[in-house]
């Protein structure tokens, strides 16, 4: 069969397939990020049918699919949230970093994996995936609840710390010394500072240069746009995941809401193709030896996150319900997770399958300790015959401020555009 012909067969039957195992998906209220990945092993290196014709095509469109995830959440924040997240949720945020990521560190050097491996699992568990919590709060009806703006403020400092974190690894995985390494830092803190600067003081000035009445001309200004800022990033040793967030930060208004319209079809097409190019650079036998590992690592770090949401929830002045639904809706782990391993799998090729299965496991325990964390508490409680009385009080802290929801909660513009993110 001649190659583009092959091209045209593997890559027509790769997005229908995609598609169908997306409906399936939403039929029986799961995220599909499991699903793609179990399929990117089905037909990857090992698996029952390799695809080769397509790879380099799938490979691109990976890079793609991670620039328009990233671009899309900051569309979601403007700059002036994030510096108000960053003052409020900063100690929520050190408390994150220490329970979430400190099992994913010793169990690398346990794996005997070393520095670069320890610094690539401590990242794979430390970041919750903001893509399936904010579609798990909207299926749950929750985007009106008090500890909703908790929540949110916990990834918003996740997706910033990205900034710091990822020019870091590349520069650690990159082998470069301790100077290379720190000037990898201040580029990108240096980077991240002139970008929100320019976001806080001109972002009328940008979104009204990218602005357009044309929706083509929005999409191909904003997507050229962000392409090239996620090149130089990359080029700058930033990464270009980080350098789509910033885009996504500067841009406000009318055009990030038009953008997102427009972006959000191409980052659901490409952000699948994404988790199935991991799938597909994992060999599927690697996995079941690295189950019993993954397994734990995903226990330990379900009871930490749950405390980091628990925790967050209880300095904002959040009631008991409140902190237990917070803290079980902050435990799926999804794209970060992937972007991270599928940075370090080329030196440390033993992080991608305990990843896999480490994700695989979280993106369907998320979902459903976001809905049964709280009543579950509240029946051990009645087994034991206790009862804290904190259930009813709401506290004054600054998500205290947030109107109490209504029955059934009216979803916010913003947040709902993000729910259908994989």
């Amino acid at each position: 069969m001649h190659d583009t012909t092959a091209l045209l067969v593997e890559l027509g039957s790769v997005i229908l397939g995609l598609g169908i195992i997306g409906r399936f998906a939403g039929r029986v209220g799961l995220s599909p990020i499991p699903l793609y990945l179990l399929a990117g092993l089905a037909f990857g290196e090992g698996g029952l049918l390799p695809l080769g014709a397509s790879e380099e095509f799938t490979a691109v469109g990976a890079e793609i699919g991670v620039i328009l995830l990233l671009l899309l959440l900051g569309l979601e924040y403007s700059a002036s949230e994030l510096v108000t997240s960053l003052k409020t949720q900063y100690p929520s945020g050190a408390v994150d970093f220490v329970l979430n990521a400190t099992p994913g560190a010793v169990a690398a050097l346990l794996l005997g994996w070393g520095p670069v491996g320890a610094v690539a699992l401590a990242g794979v568990t430390w970041i919750s995936s903001s893509g399936v919590i904010a579609k798990v709060l909207a299926d749950l009806g929750r985007l009106g609840n008090r500890e909703t703006p908790v929540i949110l403020g916990v990834l918003v400092i996740e997706d910033l710390s990205m900034a710091v974190y990822l020019p870091l690894l590349t520069a650690m995985l990159a082998g470069v010394g301790f100077a290379g390494g720190s000037i990898a830092l201040l580029v990108a803190l240096g980077t991240v500072g002139f970008v929100l600067y320019l976001a806080l003081r001109h972002g009328r000035l940008i979104s009204r240069a990218v602005s357009s009445d044309n929706p083509e001309m929005l999409l191909l200004v904003v997507l050229g746009l962000t392409v090239l800022v996620a090149g130089v990033a990359q080029q700058l040793q930033v990464s270009a995941a980080v350098g789509a967030f910033l885009v996504g930060i500067a841009l406000s208004g009318e055009v990030a809401e038009g953008a997102r319209k427009l972006l959000t079809p191409l980052r659901d097409l490409f952000a699948a193709v994404f988790f199935v190019f991991f799938g597909l650079s994992t060999n599927p036998a690697e996995i079941p030896p690295v189950l019993l590992p993954a397994a734990l690592l995903a226990v330990v770090t379900v009871f930490t996150k749950i405390a980091t949401g628990w925790y967050a929830a209880r300095r904002a002045g959040i009631g008991s319900r409140g902190r237990w639904r917070a803290g079980g809706t902050l435990v799926a782990r999804g794209e970060f997770s992937i972007v991270i391993a599928g940075l370090a799998v080329a030196t440390e090729p033993r992080i991608g399958p305990i990843a896999t299965a480490y994700v695989l496991i979280l993106v369907i325990v998320g979902p459903l300790t976001a809905r049964w964390t709280q009543p579950a508490v509240e029946q051990i409680r009645k087994w034991r015959g206790k009862d804290d009385g904190t259930a009813g009080k709401t506290g004054t802290g600054p998500a205290a401020r947030v109107p109490a929801p209504k029955e059934e909660p009216e979803p916010e513009p913003e947040l709902a555009a993000s729910a259908d993110t994989p």
